[in-house]
């Protein structure tokens, strides 16, 4: 077997270099991170040779150590010292693009340039003389598209022959006279201390002084002294530091190049400057984006992707779906004969009565709810009518609901508000739709008569959760493993990949719009507006992906080349509401404002509390030492406006979607166990009870609300008091709060279960009335602590997937739980100020926590507005001599 060739693929963000990798080798490949660091690492076999791997490294603009993405790709070149090297160049921004060119060929690798958007260049009329060019270089010059698949195995093949013949670049002479004399006196300075190959690459990085360069040295003190005399003189002569010399130099070489090499056409607009001198308008460039977003949002969280998320949860994971069209529609058919008849209302309406009559139902009820009557339940049914009929028992005006088991009114009309005890609160006009009588012999029918059973049609496939109980039951699986497997991992899990549908729309959208180069506009417009909050504008796009999930959104961070504004980003960014903090959000809009139309101003006001959330903190933050310093100059390639590659595009949204995924097959998974079994084991404490512990559901006599017995109820009541100042100090608020931090999508279900709903949805009124009754205090709907209890939920840690991709990106357990921490305590605060402010207002109650609400605002203001303190920063990269301590 032959040995595998190892051809590294160089270029500048936004080139075309990933979209030549997937062309190249047909897939993503492998994809993992470099050693130490969070930055992707990808290489995969060449569809070709499979003996030829492509590693495709981080887009850069230089090999200057200053991000994470430029130190690994200068030690694989510098260190792993790769067979070949690509670089490929974006021919529309050719200036920028020859100066990581300049600094590649100095490495001492045989390397092959590609000059991508060849096609695009014709358009505007430019020409570029290649073979000039590649004279100037030193090395093969190949015009490609990336896009259309133009020469691209011709590039690879002039590399893969460079590398077997061991021709290496010698980078060229780039450099004023006086400079190249300095390089050459320092190369053979240090000449015993670097390999021969890498001669000249070493001089410039001393004379640059570049402290990462020199570490990896043993130079003596002799040899620093003797550079530093060198390098001195030339500073003098050119009054200005050794880095700024080296950087002037290049750029003066490049400008030579230009104009040797490139015929520039008569000024005018290409499509591209057209558009953006519409797109990126100081006046009109973020409406536009608004405009866009909105759109983006309408299709992926209103419409499209909503409907397939439905479909998902009701079919897969709920009910089960037909594939039979004839089928469904008579099933449809005999469901709505069914529930017209209203049977479960006249069941429930007429037990209620007897009730009333002194007759014992507690057995009747349990009967008729199982849906299967047994012959004991039957027997049990007739001593009951017996009793019913001998005491004359008729219900009257029995209230009807709907197929969600909400209460209407004016014949179908949803009925939005309850009272405390599930009544319903109707408006003058209002009338609630009631069954006037229901006999003995509605009884009697409503009971005989059963439900249409969808498993009874032909094409009917039964739901994930109900599928695998059936095959669980039929292999003799206990009750534990059922309720382990089913509620546990199945809920926990599914509730994640209900959203697929949604994360997949919004991700096709959003990968369009930043492929076809209008997501580069958009970070150049927000800049101008995150610049004032001490933000870059590549710190948008991350806010802006984790609208759809925060997974994706911190991973999409990487593109911060400054490493402080990319922690702060990483931090908070998942404060922005995600797709999972919908159901919060609309369970808040039915407790206010039921299912009022006129309501879409609720979550437009959630969003815009993460947006203030994000520019507070960083304007606070940038004010404390570890965040200081303005935001890196925004640089950022604003390629011409193309329909993307489908290849490309196709493994953008995989690679979005697909972070998404995996997230519900490893912590999702791992903490939906955890969860289920701190909800489900407990000490049978109830009355009757035996006291002992176990799984609380297979207990004896284990009432409905058996959870309040559960470990997580102890947890939750141990943990209250940290949330009593916001207004929810019970149990049931902190538990569901707890189970939110597995997936934000988990709280309401979470708070179903412990309130004893059943499978009530954020968008049913009983689930309204429940969440409303935990912050009723002596009948009044206390809004703030409701408001405090969102709030906090909304800005706190995110789900355990989010968390552990911060993890990832933060590379240190310091800074992840700074981040963890900061982000609980500042949502805590949130909910604080919300709750005592509100109870001072409107019920004009005023304590110690509203002192400390006080306090916390006062140093809040003084954070945002003290005027940002000034510290000494060194550049940690560049010594000011070669004789400091940190490298004697």
């Amino acid at each position: 077997m032959a040995d595998t060739f190892y051809i590294a693929l160089a270029g500048n963000p936004n080139c075309g270099k990933t979209t030549l990798f997937n062309e190249l080798t047909g897939s993503n490949g492998y994809v993992g991170n470099w050693p130490g660091v969070t930055v992707e690492k990808k290489q995969a076999e060449w569809k070709k040779d499979k003996d030829v791997v492509l590693v495709d490294l981080p887009g850069i603009y230089s090999l200057s150590p200053y991000s994470p993405e430029e130190v690994v790709s200068r030690d694989y070149l510098v260190n792993d010292r790769p067979d070949a090297v690509v670089d490929l160049l974006d021919v529309t921004n050719i200036e920028r693009n020859l100066y990581l060119t300049t600094q590649v060929l100095e490495t001492g690798r045989p390397v092959a340039v590609g000059l991508n958007m060849c096609d695009l260049l014709k358009e505007r009329g430019d020409v570029i003389d290649t073979k000039r060019l590649s004279k100037m270089l030193g090395v093969p010059v190949v015009e490609v598209s990336a896009l259309h698949n133009k020469n691209l195995d011709e590039l690879l093949n002039k590399a893969v022959e460079l590398g077997k013949k061991g021709v290496a670049a010698k980078g060229p002479k780039c450099f004023s006279p006086e400079v190249e004399d300095a390089l050459q006196k320092v190369q053979k300075i240090i000449a015993g201390s670097v390999p021969e190959d890498l001669g000249r690459w070493y001089a410039i990085k001393v004379f640059e002084r570049d402290a990462d360069a020199l570490e990896s040295l043993t130079l003596t003190k002799e040899q620093l002294d003797a550079a530093e005399e060198v390098i001195s003189k030339v500073e003098k002569d050119r009054d200005d530091d050794s880095e700024s010399i080296i950087t002037s130099d290049r750029y003066d070489w490049i400008a030579d190049v230009m104009a040797a090499c490139v015929k520039k056409a008569p000024k005018k607009l290409t499509t591209s400057q057209k558009i953006d001198r519409i797109v990126t308008n100081r006046v009109l460039g973020l409406p536009i984006f608004i405009a866009i977003m909105i759109l983006v949002y309408y299709i992926a969280i209103g419409t499209v992707g909503t409907n397939a998320t439905d479909w998902v949860n009701d079919n897969l994971f709920s009910d089960g779906f037909f594939v039979n069209s004839a089928s469904e529609a008579q099933y449809n058919k005999d469901q709505a004969a069914y529930d017209s008849q209203y049977y479960s209302d006249k069941i429930d309406g007429y037990i209620a009565a007897a009730k009333k009559k002194g007759i014992d139902t507690s057995k009747v009820e349990a009967a008729v709810s199982d849906g299967d009557i047994s012959s004991a339940d039957k027997k049990l049914l007739r001593s009951f009518e017996a009793k019913a009929e001998a005491k004359g028992v008729v219900a009257t005006n029995v209230p009807e609901h709907d197929g969600d088991g909400n209460l209407t009114y004016n014949g179908g009309k949803l009925v939005t508000k309850l009272d405390k005890d599930g009544n319903a609160i109707l408006k003058s006009g209002q009338k609630l739709d009631v069954i006037s009588k229901v006999t003995l012999a509605d009884f009697k029918k409503a009971v005989s008569t059963p439900a249409p059973d969808q498993h009874d049609y032909s094409g009917f496939v039964d739901s994930i959760p109900n599928a695998v109980t059936g095959w669980l039951t039929n292999a003799g699986a206990s009750d534990v493993v059922i309720s382990l497997v089913v509620d546990g991992v199945i809920g926990g899990v599914g509730s994640v990949l209900g959203f697929i549908p949604q994360i997949f729309v919004l991700f096709v959208l959003l990968c369009f719009l930043e492929d076809c180069g209008y997501m580069s506009r958009v970070a150049f417009v927000m800049d101008r507006v995150f610049r004032r909050f001490g933000l870059s504008g590549k710190s948008f796009i991350p806010m802006i992906v984790s609208s759809g999930c925060g997974v994706p959104g911190v991973l999409s961070t990487k593109t911060i080349e400054n490493e402080r504004d990319r922690r702060m980003t990483a931090m908070l960014t998942t404060m922005i509401p995600c797709s999972a903090k919908l159901p919060i959000i609309a369970l808040v809009m039915g407790v206010l404002v039921g299912a009022d139309n006129g309501a879409w101003w609720v979550a437009p006001m959630f969003y815009f509390l993460g947006i203030v959330a994000i520019i507070v903190s960083a304007v606070m933050l940038k004010k404390t030492k570890p965040f200081q310093g303005e935001p890196v100059p925004f640089v950022m390639e604003l390629p011409d406006y193309h329909f993307p590659s489908i290849r490309s595009w196709a493994l953008h949204i995989w690679e979005r979607v697909s972070a998404y995924v995996k997230k519900a097959g490893t912590i999702i998974f791992a903490a939906a166990v955890g969860i289920w079994f701190l909800s489900n084991f407990g000490i049978a404490g109830w009355s009757g009870g035996s006291g002992s512990f176990g799984y609380l559901q297979g207990m004896a006599g284990a009432p409905d609300t058996y959870m309040d017995y559960s470990i997580l109820a102890g947890i939750g009541g141990a943990l209250s008091f940290i949330f009593m100042p916001l207004g929810f100090g019970n149990w049931q608020a902190t538990a569901s709060t707890i189970s939110a931090l597995i997936a934000k999508e988990n709280l309401v279900s979470t708070f179903g279960v412990l309130y004893g709903l059943g499978s009530a949805t954020e968008n049913s009124v009983t689930m309204w009335q429940g969440f409303a009754n935990m912050f009723t205090i002596a009948g009044t709907l206390h809004v703030g602590a409701m408001c405090a209890f969102v709030a906090f939920n909304m800005l706190c840690a995110p789900c355990f997937a989010a968390m552990g991709t911060i993890r990832k990106q933060m590379d240190d357990p310091k800074w992840f739980w700074f981040a963890i921490g900061y982000e609980c305590g500042f949502g805590w605060i949130v909910g604080l100020l919300i709750n005592q402010f509100y109870e001072l207002v409107v019920f004009g109650n005023f304590g110690f926590w509203t002192v400390v609400a006080f306090v916390v605002l006062a140093g809040l203001l003084f954070q945002l507005f003290r005027p940002m303190p000034k510290w000494d920063e060194k550049d940690e990269h560049i010594l000011d001599s070669l004789t400091e301590e940190s490298i004697a």
